[in-house]
């Protein structure tokens, strides 16, 4: 058999291989199964939206099912990533911060310490483990970003932000981001003079490009913030947004440093990851000194520009470090500092469409969207769904994670009729299918 041949038959069977996948994966979808994969932080697209069908419109008085618990993972505000039939989380144990594989069923696979414990305020990591195939990405409080083997745990390779890039946050509550895998390499944010984002080799941490962020304003503060990377085609330039100390920027996919907002900034935190949408960006930080934006990226050749549709205020909108989702015209989140009031915002005009004064559970809420509904989980580990409808506020159902430990930080995962909710040492897992 000729070299060609073989050749085309190899090009025949994978298209033919990955046809069927997608079939598959369609009937699924029509049958409203969902496929269990979140791999990253905010689920496969970084934007905190879940694509499962037939989940349960409305809550018991005492919530969904628990259908099991996972205990002995640490302390820590790690949210869990789910890829391959295993669940990956970090917490900080008795000697080491740690990375934990988990089966299905919460069982421990495997746990690979990283780094120290965080000895600040807040003790654990923050960071959610970055699942790409037979590899997975976390950074550790003090800025190394460690790349293990996903079936084993063994490292594979690392790097570290302060030593290697001068790196620094422009806070002191430690590394935060989760890292983001784009095609062959690895985005991440040490925060540097000449390395405020970096590009790496996924398979060997080798440097591919660094860029240096220029004084985009007054506001806010050198060096990394606690968000995390997001792709934009935005100006027509493929690029790379993110939150940092000084505001909002983008870096092109090359390493060209393209343009930054600074006006969001503020000088406690930064943390909500930017959403965007076409050429647009909408960002929002809290801490009664930041507010909410939307930008509009207008490209020009290589080049482009970040021009503001409008600001609005802290007191009109502020998300605090809980997140935030868009859903077509709209933006469902918790506005105010530590207070999580409910909102729905037109973000094409910056109009609130509904608000809460205050929302049923307590201080700040981390969201996320499910099948029509929004999750909102609240500092007091109150958890709420809550219609995502811009006609109407309405409140589907409320449930207590147990065993809470306030302040109950990490964000709600709702992948494959599961919600999964990390509260310190312990992981709950929820059926909240119908």
């Amino acid at each position: 058999m000729s070299r060609r041949l073989v050749a085309l038959l190899s090009v025949v069977f994978l298209l033919a291989t990955s046809y069927l996948v997608l079939a598959a994966d369609k009937r699924a979808a029509d049958k409203g199964i969902a496929s269990a994969e979140w791999p990253q932080w905010r689920g496969p697209r970084r934007d905190n939206v879940s694509t499962d069908k037939g989940l349960l419109d409305s809550w018991p008085s005492d919530g969904p099912p628990l259908v099991w618990k996972a205990s002995n993972l640490g302390t820590g505000f790690s949210t869990v990533s789910v890829s391959g039939g295993r669940i990956f989380t970090m917490g900080d144990r008795a000697n080491a911060q740690t990375v934990i594989a988990l089966d299905m069923k919460g069982k421990e696979l495997w746990a690979t310490p990283v780094g120290k414990p965080w000895p600040g305020g807040y003790s654990g990591p923050r960071c959610s483990p970055t699942v790409d195939g037979d590899l997975l990405y976390v950074v550790d409080t003090d800025g190394d970003i460690v790349c293990l083997a996903s079936a084993t745990g063994k490292e594979v390779w690392r790097k570290s932000f302060p030593k290697d890039f001068a790196g620094k946050m422009h806070s002191g509550w430690g590394f935060s981001e989760s890292p983001l895998v784009d095609r062959d390499r690895v985005i991440c944010t040490p925060g540097g003079p000449d390395a405020g984002i970096v590009a790496l080799n996924k398979k060997t941490g080798a440097e591919i490009w660094r860029c240096a962020i220029p004084k985009i304003g007054d506001k806010g503060g050198d060096g990394a913030a606690y968000s995390s990377i997001v792709i934009s085609n935005g100006g027509g330039v493929r690029q790379y947004v993110q939150l940092m100390g000084r505001g909002v920027v983008g870096v092109s996919d090359d390493g060209r440093f393209l343009w930054g907002y600074n006006n969001i900034a503020n000088g406690t935190a930064n943390i909500p990851t930017p959403l965007v949408s076409g050429d647009y960006v909408f960002c929002s930080t809290g801490y009664g000194d930041g507010g909410a934006a939307l930008v509009k990226l207008v490209g020009s050749g290589k080049e482009v520009q970040a021009e503001e549709v409008y600001f609005l205020k802290p007191k009109e909108m502020q998300n605090h470090h809980g997140g935030m989702v868009m859903i077509g015209d709209y933006v469902y989140c918790g506005h105010g500092h530590k207070l999580g009031a409910p909102t729905c915002l037109n973000w094409r005009t910056g109009k609130i469409v509904w608000r809460k004064d205050r929302g049923p559970g307590a201080d700040s809420a981390a969201v996320c969207y499910a099948d029509g509904n929004m999750y909102f989980r609240y500092q007091d580990g109150l958890i709420a769904l809550i219609g995502a409808a811009p006609d109407e506020y309405k409140l589907k159902g409320t449930f207590r994670i147990p065993e809470c430990n306030a302040p109950s930080w990490p964000h709600p995962v709702v992948v494959g009729g599961m919600l999964y909710l990390r509260e310190q040492d312990n992981l709950f897992c929820y059926d909240v299918r119908k």
